[in-house]
């Protein structure tokens, strides 16, 4: 599986050996249920190992942790890389133009004013 991409798109992601888990793996020092990825309140997601399980962060032992792009999981013998996927951006190319046509009728609307009070 070295190389492989997961995309988790529903919380809670369960990682373990069981066929109930959204990431199935079976090698020694892997649990049933060994590592639950969850969305907290504020969006940002935690890792929780199941007590008695052995996991770590970035080489740190860890019952709990939030996990930030880049971050190392190691369960096991397996070393999994958590990266956020990049944010779709939205292009504003029509919002803008209609932006700059409505400022550029606003500014042609003063001059005429101007240009008829002067008259």
């Amino acid at each position: 599986m070295a190389g492989t991409v997961v995309v988790a798109r529903h919380f809670p992601f369960r990682i373990g050996r069981s066929a109930a888990a959204n990431l199935r793996i079976e090698d020694a020092g892997i649990w049933d249920e060994h590592l639950i990825l969850s969305l907290n309140v504020v969006g940002q997601i935690e890792a929780t190992v199941q007590p008695g399980a052995l996991a770590t962060v970035n080489a740190q032992s860890v019952d709990h942790a939030r996990l930030q792009n880049g971050d190392v999981i190691q369960i096991g013998a397996v070393q999994l890389a958590f990266e956020l996927s990049p944010a779709r951006r939205r292009s504003f190319w029509a919002r803008e133009g209609l932006v700059w046509t409505g400022l550029a009728l606003l500014c042609l609307a003063q001059v005429a004013l101007i240009y008829w009070l002067l008259n």
